[in-house]
């Protein structure tokens, strides 16, 4: 018998996060989850989903004083699936400049930056952006195959924030999304993790579509 027979998806609880909503959509697509902080139950977790609204300053501290810093990312080394989403794509990266420096989790190389205030064509840009946004596939990739499955390009999907990564390597970024002229990272892929800036809880069908997508890769329909 496998060691993780029986294990839950387990939601990462941190004091900063969108944690009902998310629970909700997991249930939706079949996934056996708990929201949870303790650190054995993340590590025998099948999968584990952080999610996050608020400071990336903020959101790091309570990773650290609930103990939770080495637990995701020694789970996050095992292989298994992981998945950000918003703000918990965010803290995935080295560092961010959200009311000051903030360090990250460091798992993807780059950083966090803040949506400049004028574009290119001296337009003033509103933050935060808020409300419906289209998603565009950076490149072709197997991710078309597993957690966008059904997912087309140029679909609609729910975003809220005023800060958006900026990544060191772009093959790790799987879809973006230009805001007031300006284009960012909004999905990204490295390896068993996945990322998405927008919230797929709150985008309707095919947003509900990528947790069942996840769902499949959790059970190893698809890697």
């Amino acid at each position: 018998m496998s060691p993780n027979h029986g294990a839950k998806v387990s939601i990462v609880d941190y004091g900063i996060s969108n944690l009902f909503s998310v629970k909700r959509a997991c249930e939706y697509a079949g996934i056996d989850c708990v929201v949870t902080s303790d650190n054995q139950e993340i590590k025998k977790s099948k999968a584990v989903i952080l999610p996050g609204v608020g400071a990336f300053g903020d959101a790091m501290k309570n990773l650290k004083k609930r103990k939770l810093i080495s637990p995701i990312k020694d789970f996050i080394l095992s292989g298994k699936p992981f998945l950000g989403i918003c703000l918990g794509m965010q803290l995935l990266m080295d560092e961010s400049e959200e009311f000051g420096s903030h360090k990250g989790l460091g798992v993807v190389k780059g950083n966090v930056v803040r949506f400049p205030k004028e574009n290119s064509g001296s337009a003033r840009i509103k933050v935060p952006h808020i409300g419906w946004n289209r998603i565009r596939f950076a490149a072709a990739g197997d991710f078309r195959r597993s957690i966008l499955k059904g997912v087309g390009d140029g679909e609609y999907m729910y975003f809220t924030h005023s800060y958006f990564v900026e990544t060191a390597k772009n093959e790790h970024v799987i879809t973006t999304t230009e805001y007031s002229g300006v284009k960012y990272c909004s999905g990204l892929r490295k390896d068993n993790v996945f990322a998405f800036q927008f919230h797929p809880e709150k985008s309707g069908v095919r947003g509900l579509g990528v947790y069942k997508n996840f769902a499949e890769i959790v059970n190893n329909k698809e890697q």
